[in-house]
């Protein structure tokens, strides 16, 4: 059986289907998501520091990076678009990174100084912090909180806690003062350092050396010249030795939360009345 021949495509058709475009779908892989976020940013110097300028180091650091898995080199320069070396594009002008008045101001524009100081600096939070406005403004809040707090402490305080809390601070004198003058330096250091007025107030010892120090004052009770022994005024009774390396009134203290101590309290504040 005779079998028939393909029937031959014809050549304009062969090349039209040649000369026409073949459409392929571009996948287009995007870039990934930028999560830094742009705006000023503050940086502060610890521990209060505010020299008229510091210089912290801006070139040679090192950055060790996850993704890649090894450790990259940074540098602020003002024209480059990356503080990695590695992909520094053409010469690189050098730039510094100062402090003034203990701190540093970088605008939402410097986003390399910025990443240098808030991701890639070896001194963030050992020399130097950024200061976050949401949580600086929860510290002041809770800074004036404290304050207010002391101030109506110290408003209602017993006049012989606040000798002894002000004995803390300016010695012997405060038995000079009158209460007014006593009362205003209390408000004052309440107001000057709230947490340190709170502690002194919920310190049982600040009372208790309060009381020895006026019980010498009035030579109720006396101190040896080296300051290792209490004795009763009246009678040179020895009292208690004071340990080695504590001081006479701290250990006074202590000593009178025992039972031979509180009957010498008790006996010293009937004529402290």
């Amino acid at each position: 059986m005779a079998v028939k021949p393909k029937k031959a495509t014809p050549a304009k058709e062969v090349a039209e289907v040649v000369s026409a475009p073949v459409k392929i779908k571009a996948e287009v892989e995007k870039p990934a998501k930028d999560n830094w976020e742009y705006k000023d940013r503050v940086y502060i110097l610890k521990n209060g520091e505010s020299p008229l300028s510091y210089r912290i180091p801006s070139r040679g650091l090192n950055w060790f990076d996850e993704e890649l898995g090894y450790e990259r080199e940074v540098t602020y320069t003002s024209n480059q678009k990356t503080a990695f070396v590695d992909e520094f594009k053409g010469n690189a002008r050098l730039s510094h990174i100062v402090f003034r008045n203990g701190s540093i101001r970088v605008g939402k524009n410097k986003v390399v100084l910025q990443k240098i100081l808030s991701e890639y600096h070896p001194y963030k939070n050992r020399l130097y912090f950024e200061l976050d406005e949401v949580q600086n403004a929860s510290i002041q809040v809770d800074d004036l909180e404290m304050e207010l707090d002391a101030m109506n402490a110290a408003v209602g305080l017993d006049i012989d806690m606040a000798e002894a809390i002000m004995r803390t601070e300016i010695g012997s004198r405060v038995a000079e003062m009158s209460s007014k003058e006593l009362k205003r330096d209390l408000l004052m250091f309440a107001k000057r350092n709230p947490g340190l007025f709170l502690d002194l107030m919920d310190d049982d010892n600040v009372h208790l050396r309060n009381i020895g120090i006026k019980a010498t004052e009035l030579s109720i009770i006396n101190l040896s010249g080296d300051n290792r022994t209490f004795f009763w005024g009246s009678n040179n009774r020895k009292l208690m030795t004071v340990p080695f390396d504590e001081h006479p009134y701290s250990a006074l203290a202590s000593w009178f939360k025992t039972d031979e101590g509180m009957e010498v309290l008790n006996s010293i504040e009937k004529r402290l009345n």
